[in-house]
């Protein structure tokens, strides 16, 4: 038995780059279109997680968007928050207030002390242990992008509505 063609599937981001020439023949005017979703999303109709993920990701976007004139991401204005209200706080209390495993908060607390929003001072109980704080730009900084953090969520009481917005609120501290 002979085998099978393989099939080809082009998704629209390799339509978009496979032909240089062909990108030039579109308007530019012309707005892309969103890849076509369905309505009927089956057994996920009746579950809460997948709708707090879909919520999690549009609110992210928006807010990533909010923050990158100042290049921080949503990871990293919660660490400067939370380093902010608990000045002198531990690497280990910050990670598990946050919920951030060790390596990754590492990694985050380097990129901050690079670009100088953050130092890490010796704690004076023990040795082992870093006091963090944020620098004076940190500080700069940080008011800035809490300024713009309070523009997206006022974006986001507009788009829910007072009621809504309370609600989700309060579910979600609780």
């Amino acid at each position: 038995m002979p085998a099978k063609p393989a099939r080809v599937r082009t998704t629209a981001a390799a339509s978009r780059t496979a032909s240089p020439a062909k990108a030039k023949l579109a308007h530019p005017a012309t707005p892309r279109r969103s890849p076509p979703m369905v309505s009927d999303i089956g057994a996920l109709t009746g579950h809460l997680g997948y709708f707090i993920r879909r919520l999690q990701i549009w609110v992210f976007q928006d807010f990533i968007r909010t923050l990158a004139e100042i290049e921080i991401s949503p990871a990293q204005f919660s660490v400067l928050a939370v380093i902010h209200a608990n000045e002198g706080l531990s690497q280990i209390e910050l990670g598990n207030t946050l919920g951030i495993e060790r390596a990754r908060l590492v990694r985050l607390l380097n990129r901050l002390e690079r670009r100088g929003l953050l130092e890490r001072l010796p704690s004076n109980g023990d040795g082992r242990r870093h006091a963090l704080q944020l620098t004076p730009q940190g500080q700069s900084i940080f008011k800035q992008a809490k300024a713009l953090a309070e523009r997206h969520e006022a974006g986001l009481l507009a788009k829910l509505g007072d009621e809504r917005y309370r609600a989700l609120m309060g579910a979600l501290r609780d």
